[in-house]
């Protein structure tokens, strides 16, 4: 299928006239735009399951939590959902936002818990060989960069050599690779096999975090 124009436009007037009484003239053409990004996700899941094993699917509500934000603005101008694996032993999770200018897929772990940043750390200081040859492989640069997107500390965590050679990526608070869209792209015939192919990238990185993640700092399990 093809994200449909229409569906895109709606969202480029919805920034634009960002207010409930426009929102409600035009909840016609929400609903069938709801309804034709309900059907892209329901495609992308189908094509996830073909490598991957897929536990749950989130659809983010238009609605916009506006107590605690200065941005009173009431709805988001964006599809956005993500994708989470299958049980304990499969980590990191997959995510896509269409948003006019704005668009991108991302796959990763943007707020690791406290264990298990550690644990990461941990795994890269003594060996980040792995981590390397990920970032460096030809289709993780084609489609990500060759880098992650996530915050990080200016210096060591505490506990770490600050010289240590793979401080860039100790330091680091999330690990996630994205890829951008523009319009053009979003709007193309091949968007969602270039979605599909930008996932199937991912499992490598997946891999390795959820073997990391599923042992302790011996290699061994932590699942039995």
């Amino acid at each position: 299928m093809q994200f449909p124009k229409e569906s895109l436009q709606f969202l480029k007037n919805l920034k634009k006239h960002n207010n409930r009484d426009w929102f409600a003239e035009n909840k016609p053409v929400f609903t069938a735009a709801q309804t034709d990004a309900k059907a892209m996700y329901a495609a992308i899941r189908s094509n996830l399951e073909t490598h991957d094993k897929i536990d749950a699917f989130k659809l983010y509500r238009i609605y916009r939590d506006v107590r605690f934000s200065k941005d009173k603005t009431p709805y988001q101008p964006h599809f956005a959902g993500s994708f989470s694996r299958t049980g304990a032993a499969l980590r990191g999770g997959y995510y896509l936002r269409i948003r006019p200018g704005e668009s991108f897929l991302a796959g990763g772990f943007w707020e690791p818990s406290k264990e298990d940043l550690l644990r990461i750390r941990q795994e890269l200081e003594l060996d980040a060989t792995e981590m390397r040859n990920i970032l460096s492989a030809k289709k993780f640069v084609s489609h990500f960069g060759g880098t992650f997107e996530s915050y990080e500390l200016k210096t060591a965590p505490r506990g770490f050599d600050k010289t240590h050679p793979d401080i860039d990526l100790i330091r680091k608070k999330g690990f996630v690779a994205v890829r951008k869209f523009t319009d053009a792209q979003v709007l193309a015939p091949n968007f969602l096999e270039e979605v599909a192919s930008s996932f199937v990238v991912l499992r490598p990185f997946f891999n390795y975090m959820s073997d990391v993640l599923t042992t302790n700092a011996n290699g061994e399990s932590l699942l039995d």
